[in-house]
């Protein structure tokens, strides 16, 4: 029998993916994603009654008697971290719409998708969405066609300038591309669908273009065994009220029954169970937002997706292959197979590193995979909630490298009294439901607590300053000094010489006070009294005068070594000193 084709949707982060699906479906998916951004693979059947009749006489074009029983279209995440999730998507797709913004064109997960396609060999049309975004654009017709017809001259080169820079960015991938109409040979030639999702422009033609290309280049290769065993991939692991944990899945080769044995990766085993419903999303109907909108079947053939009920999936892996199985042997070889697959993952990398958490094997797969590509080290990486184990683990960490004290969950919770309790002992917790969301905080946190590190290194040098002398704030000229100032730049510590501009030693600044509270530090910009041993006010200094720190060549070697610490007008400062103490050593100097 013929299958469904598998359509799968790839692009970069917010070129409308999901909201190319939403119109398609008549859904608002997209505005309710984590940060707008598709963070699972999800699944949406699309049957031939309902392409025909959005695309009327379109299909006419391709003369086709068409076989196929509808589109199984697959969304998957746009992030660069999902390139895993995306080659699983991929690897089982016939067919791709890779989604590009006609105004922003290629971008990093672009290229990626473009090489992820290459890869498995996936034919793929693009859907340059976004073009009511396009500087004069007037929607006059939901045929894009007869719209670009309609737009004014100046439109319609902005349109041109834009379209065929995609042109070029996918010549010098390899592929010839041009707007669909414009193609004569599908085989070598990538067709352009210019959309908008969000006028419904175009989208009868880009649909009209998946379902013939399917049909005409496909036909062959959907042919399946309805009778054989199935094979598909778990989309998501979750507790539904009154049904218990259940499985989403697509299923893409073979057949599903009810009562069937299947196997599915777990935690710590493969776990083998029975169905016991399988009930399957209404055309139309994301699986991920179905609901109440699931019709319970007995049978469920390729491709489809598909929620199952089954005991014991409380531990099995969302990301994971799942098989049904009629024979013992079939059983234990897909058991093997399926251990062999989560162990792959689920591995302590590291002797010492961050502990990883996240709700699905492919979201593990494709975070530790980003991480371990910046040179960051994993100690353990896991499926779940964040445990009080998590935190003890890091905390063990923290002599040996400090910077390896970080639990990062992704999509995954954290009890409030278990997040005071890793405050209180060091280890810093992050959790967020967008990726790139979590690893910008966990970069941004890391380097502070480096620089940190790295300056308590430097605790006991002398600190570049340059301070001012307040004018009617002298409280005491001499025995000692007591005076306001005003640090221009830098930061002012007790018990370090300062100098005056030409070099001149003024003695050491012995506290620093404000409002009766002694200070140990006093940053740009601020205002304080200080205490100054040796010097007397209307001699050796006026008010007004602009005073340096008086630093050691030993503590201004050091500084220069690690002047990444510094912000640049500390570096300004150590530049001015070493120019003051050129004049009397050669061997000062930047």
């Amino acid at each position: 029998m013929i299958r469904q084709p598998i359509i799968t949707v790839l692009g970069h982060v917010d070129h409308g993916k999901t909201s190319l699906l939403d119109n398609i479906r008549g859904t608002s998916i997209a505005v309710n994603e984590a940060g707008q951004i598709t963070q699972h693979i999800g699944a949406t059947e699309v049957p031939i009654s309902d392409l025909k009749r959005v695309c009327g006489d379109l299909l006419t074009k391709f003369k086709l008697q068409f076989t196929i029983p509808g589109l199984l279209f697959i969304d998957t995440p746009g992030h660069e971290a999902f390139a895993n999730l995306r080659k699983r998507g991929g690897s089982i797709a016939d067919l791709a719409v890779l989604v590009i913004d006609i105004n922003q064109g290629m971008q990093p997960q672009t290229i990626e998708a473009i090489e992820i396609l290459k890869a498995f060999k996936v034919p793929f049309v693009v859907a340059a969405t976004k073009v009511d975004m396009l500087a004069g654009w007037k929607n006059h017709s939901k045929i894009f066609t007869q719209n670009l017809e309609k737009q004014l001259v100046s439109t319609k080169e902005v349109f041109d300038a834009r379209f065929y820079n995609l042109v070029g960015k996918l010549s010098e991938h390899g592929f010839n591309s041009e707007l669909y109409i414009r193609v004569t040979n599908y085989t070598d030639t990538i067709a352009i669908i210019p959309v908008s999702a969000k006028t419904g422009e175009g989208m009868a033609e880009l649909l009209a273009m998946i379902t013939g290309l399917s049909q005409k280049f496909l036909e062959g290769k959907l042919e399946i065994n309805a009778k054989s065993c199935a094979k598909g991939s778990i989309l998501e692991i979750k507790e539904e009220k009154g049904m218990g944990v259940t499985a989403d899945a697509v299923i893409y080769d073979g057949s599903l029954k009810v009562d069937d044995t299947i196997l599915v990766g777990g935690v710590s085993e493969v776990i083998e169970t029975k169905v016991k419903a399988l009930l399957k999303p209404k055309p139309l109907v994301e699986i991920r937002e179905a609901k109440k909108q699931f019709v319970r079947v007995d049978e469920v053939v390729a491709a489809t997706g598909v929620k199952i009920l089954a005991n014991n999936l409380a531990n099995a892996i969302a990301g994971s292959t799942i098989v049904s199985a009629r024979t013992k042997e079939e059983i234990e070889k897909s058991k093997k197979d399926l251990l062999s697959e989560v162990k792959d993952i689920l591995v302590q990398t590291d002797e010492i590193g961050i502990i990883l958490k996240t709700d699905t094997l492919g979201s593990l797969e494709a975070i530790s995979h980003m991480i371990k590509s910046k040179g960051i080290k994993i100690q353990r990486m896991d499926i779940g909630s964040i445990s009080r184990k998590d935190i003890m683990d890091s905390k063990a960490n923290a002599e040996k490298d400090p910077l390896t004290t970080f639990v990062l969950g992704f999509n995954v919770l954290i009890a409030d009294d278990l997040l005071e309790f890793a405050k209180q002992n060091g280890v810093d917790v992050l959790t967020n439901k967008v990726i790139y969301n979590l690893l910008e905080d966990y970069e941004k946190l890391y380097e502070s607590k480096k620089k940190a590190i790295e300056l308590k290194k430097l605790e006991g040098l002398s600190w570049p300053a340059k301070f001012r002398i307040l004018p009617g704030y002298v409280f005491r000229q001499s025995n000692p000094a007591v005076f306001g100032v005003e640090v221009i730049a830098g930061k002012l510590r007790p018990k370090v010489a300062i100098m005056n501009k030409e070099g001149k030693s003024l003695g050491d600044i012995k506290t620093i006070e404000s409002e009766g509270e002694k200070l140990e530090e006093l940053p740009q910009g601020e205002k304080a009294a200080v205490s100054v041993q040796g010097i007397t006010i209307g001699r050796q200094v006026e008010e007004n005068d602009i005073i340096l720190t008086d630093i050691s060549e030993q503590d201004f070697r050091a500084l220069k070594a690690r002047k990444e610490l510094l912000a640049q007008a500390e570096i300004n400062i150590l530049k001015e000193i070493a120019d003051i103490r050129r004049k009397e050593k050669e061997t000062w100097g930047m």
